[in-house]
């Protein structure tokens, strides 16, 4: 294998053990064993940001890791939060809200694209945010219960800025694909 080969699958395998992480965390916690979740689960949190900083600083991004890298994310968040409102740490209605979001974009930009053939995905910055807070919470969540701590007035405001920047995340894809969906319907 050459040095760029090497270089260029840094970014790959990093996302890749973020995927490997979601059975471990989701394992943890329903073991209970919060404490241990919490630090699998931010160690896959930063992960995100290395495999990130370390495929643009080196000029490392991959078609691979544009697929890999979301794909890792979405497990993780979406099986942490689907296991943690199991297990009645996270609200239910946050839960659904969390995981229907998800459902709307992947069947949404599936739909575009057996439609028109042409999807581009471009993640907006209420996405990002949206999908930071509820990387927070989770960690928030995990983090409190693993340490004893009580944390209950931050998760409750987490909850809501998550609520809310979910809200938005969605109604901001669904107005994009739409506005696009028009262009492509008047032939713009």
């Amino acid at each position: 294998m050459t040095r760029d080969a090497i270089r260029l699958s840094i970014p790959n395998m990093i996302s890749l053990a973020r995927l490997l992480a979601v059975p471990v965390t989701v394992w943890f916690v329903i073991h209970d064993a919060m404490l241990a979740a919490f630090w699998i689960f931010a160690i896959a949190c930063v992960s995100d940001a290395v495999d990130g900083f370390i495929a643009k600083r080196f000029n490392a991004e991959t078609v691979l890791g544009g697929y890999l890298d979301p794909i890792a994310d979405k497990a993780l968040l979406v099986s942490v939060f689907l296991t943690l409102g199991v297990a009645g740490y996270i609200e239910t209605w946050l839960v659904i809200l969390v995981v229907f979001r998800d459902a709307l974009i992947v069947c949404g930009a599936y739909l575009f694209q057996l439609v028109y053939q042409k999807l581009t995905m471009q993640p907006l910055v209420i996405s990002k945010v949206n999908t930071a807070f509820q990387f927070i919470l989770a960690a928030t969540v995990m983090g409190t219960k693993g340490y004893e701590v009580d944390g209950a007035i931050y998760i409750q405001f987490l909850v809501y800025i998550v609520a809310i920047t979910t809200l938005l995340s969605g109604a901001a894809y669904v107005m994009v694909w739409s506005r696009n969906a028009a262009a492509m319907e008047s032939g713009s």
